[in-house]
């Protein structure tokens, strides 16, 4: 499956709070990565996230290793030289970790990796420099939200200058502050988390001190979720609709799905039904963000974690002694 011009494949797997995701590519002679394979399975494994002592549910582990086992399946055939297992939030949190992590190894024979909050910010931001859309870019922020944490990053020449990973994920404020996700959310939830995510981002000392008007990219799910809806709204698909996004469109979508029970949001065009439950809360999160860092407008990625496992694998395959 590789060329003359391209080395072996990499097969990256990131199991996520929300999903569960890989990514195979490989590298061209001139630098860029070319996904192969790029697949996305909506497997919550992190429900009971926001409690005092998480644990992952048994349901939630077996279909964690069943996801995990059919993204291994689809990645075979591209005969990757490696493939790379890697846990972020939800594994990394729950008091039973490492029982899930145990029971990939025996089925599959692949170790999971459980990466940091700061190995995960900063593997994202590398992500983020492989994306060519981006590559005018100089100084900017980057905020990657998941199902279990927060990722909050700061480019200066395109290098790396802050990263800080937060509990502030979509899953574990969804069951923070909404006492009913099936019913309409009310206003003193979506009050309660936007003041939450306000006060550790100033708690944790995150420097908005860009130039301003700031430059911003947003990765994660809800911005694909909010570009899906978009895009079924005009009859195309995602690579069709604009990639900056403007922040008051945020606070569109949010003040539509407000007042909808669960079942009404699942059957808007485009939602995709895992993410119906949070995507209010996730929508409120990045409102806070944006409020915060006074951006009018943002950079929507699909370059994030897994891209930058990628680079940093093909890295340390082509060293010598790599592995």
């Amino acid at each position: 499956m590789s060329s003359p011009t391209a080395s072996p494949a990499v097969a990256i797997i990131d199991i996520g709070s929300n999903s569960i995701k890989t990514l195979v590519a490989r590298r061209h002679e001139d630098g860029r990565l070319e996904a192969l394979k790029n697949k996305t399975l909506d497997v919550r494994i992190s429900a009971g996230l926001g409690a005092a002592t998480p644990r992952l549910s048994e349901d939630g582990m077996q279909r964690g290793l069943q996801a995990i086992q059919e993204l291994i399946a689809m990645g075979a055939p591209f005969a990757p030289a490696r493939t790379v297992l890697v846990a972020t939030s939800a594994v990394r949190d729950a008091a039973n970790g490492d029982e899930f992590r145990a029971r990939v190894l025996a089925a599959t024979g692949h170790p999971i990796r459980l990466l940091s909050g700061d190995e995960e910010a900063n593997l994202i931001g590398r992500g983020l420099t492989c994306d060519p859309a981006l590559g005018d870019l100089r100084d900017f922020y980057v905020f990657d939200l998941g199902g279990g944490s927060l990722e909050c990053l700061a480019f200066r020449e395109r290098r790396i200058e802050q990263a800080l990973s937060l509990r502030l994920g979509c899953v574990r404020l969804t069951e923070k502050f909404v006492a009913d996700p099936a019913a309409p959310i009310g206003h003193d939830a979506m009050l309660g988390a936007a003041l939450h995510v306000k006060q550790e981002l100033r708690r944790a000392g995150f420097r908005f001190d860009l130039p301003a008007p700031a430059t911003a990219v947003f990765t994660g799910g809800t911005v694909t979720a909010m570009r899906l809806i978009k895009g079924a709204r005009h009859g195309v698909g995602l690579d069709a609709t604009p990639a900056v996004i403007a922040t008051d469109s945020l606070a569109l979508l949010l003040d539509e799905i407000l007042p909808l029970p669960l079942e009404e949001r699942r059957a808007i065009p485009g939602m995709p039904a895992a993410r119906a439950d949070v995507l209010p809360i996730a929508l409120v999160t990045l409102l806070a963000v944006a409020e915060t860092a006074a951006l009018p407008r943002f950079h929507h990625s699909l370059y994030n974690l897994r891209w930058g496992l990628a680079a940093e694998t093909l890295e340390a395959g082509e060293t010598p002694g790599g592995a």
